[in-house]
């Protein structure tokens, strides 16, 4: 794997190459955009391009530094990530940790960076520091990064990989050459979803278009979970303002854990979209097309400011729930705001 490989972000992967010809590398970049569309892959990338001894500034992806690169060994590529991230890739253990491991990136682990940066490099003739999620950074975490990006060291590049740059510091942003990543083409996130998890075309499809154009996503999307998307955006249609309990009682259906509420939230997210684009007269577009009579009813009593509104809110609770915000109770919120207004 290189820089050259990832797929899909051609203006990104340009900028970047770009930048390697040229020799102005930035000492700080940001890499922004939705979660699985690459970001990470090209963090890696420009790590190898500015580390490998055989094509530098290119970086071949096979010789031993490259492939150390890759898998996180290089001595002079520092990863930094919150601990329960460490644990869902399987570089650490719960019981690595006392109590529950941080979704945040602490100040003691900028704390330890800047200590492992100011070190020379044992290979390389530069080191590179690759901070993933790097959004998840507290207020303390922050306000100590931001001396580093003040006062690089001269030999270090550094990478910061965000899926909400909006929870960076101004500051932050402010110092950092920004890359920025859309989302991948629904076609190739189908086609390669079909192959990894032998999928057939249609289920492909749905998959890639509910992942929003992440790869990531939809390679993690549970099929199962496709299948009962009637249900729950039929059950959510069903529901009124008028029948309190039957808010709770979806809430509580669905806001068991915050991965089962985001599924959730991101499938009412894409159903919204849908009776949208019905409304526009773009059925066409639709992702649940098998639900294409009910988007028609629903688009006929809904109007534009109540799907606006429906959307926004979809959106400020899973917003919330990224923040560690309660699952249920976020659901329970969301739908209460929602259906209260709706029956006013």
């Amino acid at each position: 794997m290189t820089l050259a490989s990832v797929l899909g972000q051609p203006r990104a992967v340009d900028a970047l190459q770009a930048a390697l010809r040229s020799g102005a590398v930035h000492h700080a970049y940001l890499f922004a955009g939705p979660e699985g569309v690459g970001k990470e892959l090209a963090a890696v990338g420009l790590a190898q391009a500015l580390t490998c001894p055989e094509q530098p500034d290119v970086g071949c992806g096979a010789c031993a530094s490259c492939q150390r690169v890759e898998k996180g060994l290089h001595p002079d590529v520092t990863w930094v990530m919150p601990d329960d991230e460490r644990v869902s890739r399987g570089l650490a253990g719960r019981s690595d940790f006392t109590g529950t491991p941080s979704r945040e990136l602490r100040v003691e682990q900028v704390r330890q960076l800047q200590e492992r940066i100011a070190l020379r490099g044992l290979e390389s003739r530069r080191k590179v520091a690759l901070i993933v999620s790097a959004q998840t950074m507290n207020v303390q975490a922050q306000n100590a990064f931001l001396k580093t990006l003040e006062e690089p060291p001269s030999d270090t590049t550094l990478i910061l990989v965000a899926s909400a740059i909006d929870r960076l510091l101004p500051t932050i942003r402010s110092r950092c050459g920004k890359v920025h990543f859309g989302p991948l083409p629904v076609d190739l996130v189908a086609r390669r979803v079909a192959e990894a998890r032998e999928l057939d075309p249609e289920t492909a499809q749905l998959a890639a278009v509910m992942a929003g154009g992440s790869l990531g996503r939809a390679m993690a999307l549970d099929v199962d979970a496709l299948s009962r998307r009637k249900d729950i955006v039929t059950a959510f249609e069903a529901l009124s303002g008028e029948n309190a309990v039957g808010l709770l009682r979806f809430a509580e259906a669905h806001g068991g854990s915050r991965e089962e509420a985001e599924r959730t939230l991101e499938l009412l997210t894409l159903w919204t979209r849908d009776v949208a684009l019905v409304k526009a007269d773009l059925a066409s577009g639709l992702a649940n097309r098998d639900l294409a009579e009910l988007a028609r009813q629903v688009a006929a009593r809904t109007s534009d400011l109540l799907l606006h509104r429906r959307h926004s809110l979809l959106e400020a609770a899973r917003a919330a729930i990224a923040r560690n915000g309660a699952p249920r109770l976020q659901l329970e919120r969301m739908l209460i705001d929602l259906f209260t207004e709706t029956s006013r």
